[in-house]
């Protein structure tokens, strides 16, 4: 398969960033697509809201559904869950993008950060696996896509933000229990994480140089391909973006460098 026409996904966090490209390049192929974010309204320092980026997809190609979400809450997301059955007749792929940041060392993380961390990310994660589930499990060819990173227990990982990597390493934790937990079922699950840094609102607002940036093309790029293959052969994998398109082909990434002299920035968790 390589087009994920017809197919409908649910994506957490979608209304910006990583989350807002993969929407958009799915729609490319005329996919089905359930925003599930909690910007509703325009947010006065981030761009885009649910309805922003339904608008995009619409335009092109796909259909849209925008669910304003807080996945902190589990009524909330069945609820959405819910809608999206009901518009779309099922979920084929769910998309666990929904993350919050905060690099700050132990003396200097307060308890409502890591508390918000931890529910959304850890949290978040599972709700919504656990919500689209039933779904998943009727699906022709069904995936979770967790955007988090390889799991390597190196110190260095996690000397300065100790609280944000535990809540990244959660994430992987559940690709890596779900991916066994629900092979019988034809459910692939996997993660995927940037090789280098990417340009979002994130990254601005931690002053990263967006030169040294890709965009988040290749990211959504990259989840296009994973999420085009069959599912049943394709589960319980760390993917980092570059390599997943290597094994599609591709050899040229210079596209996705949004300045071709400056050295590219390794992202967190990668050696």
């Amino acid at each position: 398969m390589t087009s994920l026409r017809d197919k409908t996904l649910f994506i957490t966090g979608g209304s910006r960033g990583i989350g807002r490209a993969i929407a958009l390049r799915a729609a490319a192929d005329g996919a089905r697509i359930a925003i599930a974010a909690k910007t509703a309204e325009p947010h006065p320092k981030l761009p885009g809201t649910i309805h922003s980026v339904a608008a995009e997809i619409r335009d092109a190609g796909g259909e849209a559904l925008p669910l304003a979400v807080d996945i902190r809450d589990e009524e909330q997301l069945a609820e959405a869950v819910k809608e999206t059955v009901r518009a779309f007749d099922g979920i084929d792929i769910l998309v666990n993008n929904a993350s919050a940041l905060f690099l700050a060392d132990t003396a200097n993380t307060p308890m409502k950060r890591f508390d918000l961390m931890f529910d959304i990310n850890v949290r978040g994660t599972y709700a919504a696996s656990q919500a689209t589930l039933p779904h998943l499990a009727r699906a022709a060819n069904p995936h979770i896509l967790t955007l988090s990173p390889p799991l390597q227990l190196n110190q260095q990982w996690f000397a300065d933000h100790c609280a944000y990597t535990m809540s990244k390493y959660g994430m992987s934790m559940c690709v890596l229990g779900m991916a066994h937990e629900f092979r019988s079922k034809g459910i692939a699950v996997n993660a995927l994480w940037p090789r280098y840094m990417i340009q979002t609102a994130a990254s601005s607002m931690l002053a990263v140089d967006p030169e040294g940036c890709r965009s988040a093309d290749i990211m959504a790029d990259a989840a296009h391909a994973i999420l085009s293959r069959a599912s049943k052969r394709c589960t319980g994998n760390f993917y980092l973006d570059d390599e997943v398109l290597a094994e599609e082909g591709v050899q040229d990434f210079d596209h996705y460098r949004l300045h071709p002299a400056t050295p590219l920035i390794p992202d967190l968790f990668v050696a």
